[in-house]
This record gives C-alpha cells, structure tokens and sequence, in this order.
C-alpha cells in the first residue's frame, strides 16, 4: 500500500512483445459448403507503450502532457499479497465491488492494477474487469512483495524472482479469463531501482506510477482524501488510489466526490493507456 507520495523518476522502455502475445483469436472457416464464416475479428490494437532506457531498463510513467486539454486517469491498485488467503478465508474483504458499480455508474473509465493474487482470489471479478472496455487491468506483481528493500515494511521479493513473479502474475490474470492484460506494470509500494527496472524491462512492460496519492490507503477521512485528491490533479495527472475494502474503506466514497467535482472543473476521464499515446517518444 501506498502512504506517502513519491516522486521517483525513470528511464525511458519498449513494451511490444506482451501485446501481440495477448491478441484475440478468430475464427477458422468451416471446410464444407455452407453458411459463410464469421471474419476473423482483427487483433487488438497494440497498447501504446514507452521506449527502453539504457541496458534495457523499463520506462516510468509519471503522467501525461499537461498541455493536451484537462485529462486526468484514475488508477485502482487491487491488492492482495501471497500469504494474505487465510485471511481472505476469514472474511476479510480485498476486493471492493460497491467500488467498481460506482465507477460504472459514473461511466469513469479506469486503469486497475491487479496482483496475481487477487485474480486468484477473485477470478470472477477480475474476469469482469477484464472483459469491459470500460477497464483496463494491469500488472500489479503476484505476491505484493516489494522490489527493493525498505518499502513501507512489505516483504521484499529477490533479484532472482523479480522477472518470474511478473510473469506469474500475467499467468494468474490469463487464468482468471482477463483476455488482454496491459503491458505495464505498477511496483508494490511504488518502490523501484535500476535493479527492478532492469528485472522488468526485460519482459517489455511501461512502469506506471503517478503524480497524485490519493491517501486512500488506511485513510477514514473521505473529505481529507477527496480534498487531497481535487488539490493534486492537474491536466495529465494519475491518480493512484485503492480497490481493498479492507486497507482502503473510504475510496468508494472519495470516488463519488471527486468525479462530478473534476468533471465541473473541466477534466476528461481516460484509461492510462491513452495518456502513453499522448505521451511523446510512445511506440
């Protein structure tokens, strides 16, 4: 979870091989005299992406343009780390559903940064998010450990397992039935180095972070989390906030401040993907 705003900055990376590995299917045309087959639907567009840094290092997103009209991408990080399931057997809730209707309700579009885990835990949610072009799902890592060492007291992940536990990850959202997982991926906490960067670069992934925290996490004040957000935003800006009831209880609640607020102020709702492709030096 993220408690305090960081400013981290980046290099710049390609992220090609995970869309076209992700492509929708068509398909065959029956051999024999008959009715015509369906075309072959086209493939996914390829998700815009960042270009790669020196050695291979994943690009960082901060935000987009501020130049390019009043846009402004909410971003939902659904967290749930490896040993969190007995927990979960428990009652506990990592997953916020009156979230995601309010979101559709308000038709927001949204990006949702999704551990391997919750998708294990929440196949049919996933799936759901997934499957609406409304959403976006990203990658999130599998375990929630984090990728360098002293980040907000979260288990720490090795060198050696940084890359696996990503493609674990894209494992576990295919299995949930997410049929086109984004090529970006957000690290637990927020906490990078060259190291991770390098780990990660090399499955072609866009590190996203953002300009804005919500301080939703842990946070029972939804006026001073919707003030922290509407003081934050500016044309461009990702928000990062929470999709875990648990750890993050007010955010439905934020949520249904914030959007008529922005939108009165002129801002324009999209998916992260669309900041990229405004992004200059985006593939």
């Amino acid at each position: 979870m993220i408690r305090l705003a960081r400013r981290l900055t980046g290099t710049t990376a390609v992220c090609v091989a995970l869309g076209a590995a992700l492509a929708a299917c068509g398909t065959a045309q029956a051999p024999h005299a008959g009715p015509p087959a369906p075309a072959k639907p086209a493939p996914a567009a390829k998700p815009p992406t960042l270009a790669a840094g020196p050695g291979g290092t994943a690009a960082v997103f901060m935000n987009g343009p501020r130049t390019l009209g009043k846009t402004v991408a909410l971003t939902f990080d659904a967290d749930m780390t490896a040993d969190q399931g007995p927990r979960a057997a428990a009652g506990e809730h990592f997953d916020n559903p009156a979230l995601i209707a309010t979101l559709r309700r308000l038709k927001v579009p949204a990006t949702v940064f999704m551990t391997g885990r919750w998708a294990d835990q929440y196949p049919d949610q996933a799936r759901s998010l997934g499957r609406d072009p409304q959403f976006e799902v990203a990658n999130h890592s599998y375990s929630h450990y984090a990728f360098t060492g002293d980040c907000y007291g979260l288990p720490t992940v090795s060198a050696a397992n940084m890359k696996s536990d990503v493609e674990r990850a894209y494992a576990a959202l295919l299995r949930a039935g997410v049929p086109h997982p984004m090529p970006y991926f957000r690290f637990p906490g927020g906490c990078y180095d060259n190291q991770a960067l390098r780990a990660v670069g090399a499955l072609g992934v866009t590190a996203v972070q953002w300009d804005v925290v919500s301080g939703d996490a842990f946070a029972t004040d939804a006026d001073a989390v919707t003030q922290q957000v509407l003081d934050g935003v500016k044309p461009g800006s990702v928000v990062v906030m929470h999709c875990t009831r648990s750890a993050a209880p007010t955010t439905e609640q934020v949520v249904r401040a914030v959007v008529p607020e922005l939108r009165k102020r002129g801002f324009r709702f999209v998916k992260v993907s669309e900041l990229i492709g405004e992004t200059p030096g985006h593939r």
